[in-house]
């Protein structure tokens, strides 16, 4: 019987947004669970792609920076597994998500070509380079308060996983990096995805949106897993 391909899901999310902060440890358990079963492809929108816009004004009938924050820490405490520190988004206010994205288009293009592993490491706690890279700099805002717009920032977390500086700083200056940035963004119009984080799955047929739970993401992929989208279903 041959084995049917795994199941493409195309996961969107901004790393200022706190929810897919949040819900990043459902990410990982549904590739640990799935394995080979299913395919993640990680986009990255500008949910957050001007702070200034996205907090300072559309918050400023509700305290802007402050009131954000207030809003964030309050979201945090229903989540006892992440850390967010007690000065999020009242200083060091990174004004864009969007130069982060780009750094992360790069590790991703430096394991598209085999610069760096693609398989799960068990020293980075079952997860890819990239992976980890993507949940450090995610930490680096959230729980460090490090403004992950900067290059700076970017680089220090390149050389803590070992990654091959040059090379990604070629990828990041001969747009290679921005083009598959833009790819992202061409799939968030063609979904139409709305938010941060989703998951889309069966070509778009299925959209999760939002603070979904496991057990409500996981039914969505067993029934692909064991019955694919090309297949008439009850469901």
């Amino acid at each position: 019987m041959t084995t049917p391909p795994p199941v493409r899901i195309d996961y969107f999310s901004d790393l200022l947004c706190v929810w897919a902060y949040a819900a990043q440890i459902r990410l990982d358990e549904l590739e640990q669970h799935y394995t080979a079963a299913i395919d993640i492809h990680q986009h990255f929108i500008p949910v957050f792609g001007c702070t200034q816009r996205s907090i300072a004004d559309v918050w400023k009938e509700k305290g802007g920076f402050p009131g954000y924050s207030a809003h964030v820490k309050q979201i945090a405490r229903r989540f006892p597994h992440v850390t967010v520190h007690p000065e999020i988004w009242t200083r060091n206010i990174p004004p864009t998500s969007a130069s982060a994205h780009l750094f992360l288009k790069s590790v991703q293009l430096l394991q598209r070509k085999g610069l760096i592993d693609a398989a799960p490491q068990d020293r980075l706690q079952g997860r890819s380079v990239f992976e980890a890279v993507v949940w450090a700099l995610r930490k680096a805002f959230f729980r460090d308060l490090e403004n992950i717009a900067e290059r700076a920032v970017h680089l220090a977390i390149a050389e803590r996983h070992a990654l091959p500086i040059a090379a990604l700083v070629r990828l990041l200056d001969d747009g290679q990096a921005m083009a598959l940035l833009c790819k992202d963004l061409q799939l968030q119009d063609k979904y139409k995805v709305s938010g941060s984080p989703t998951y889309v799955l069966n070509e778009g047929r299925q959209m999760l949106y939002g603070n979904v739970g496991y057990k409500v993401i996981a039914a969505n992929v067993e029934e692909l897993v064991h019955q694919p989208g090309e297949q008439a279903s009850w469901c």
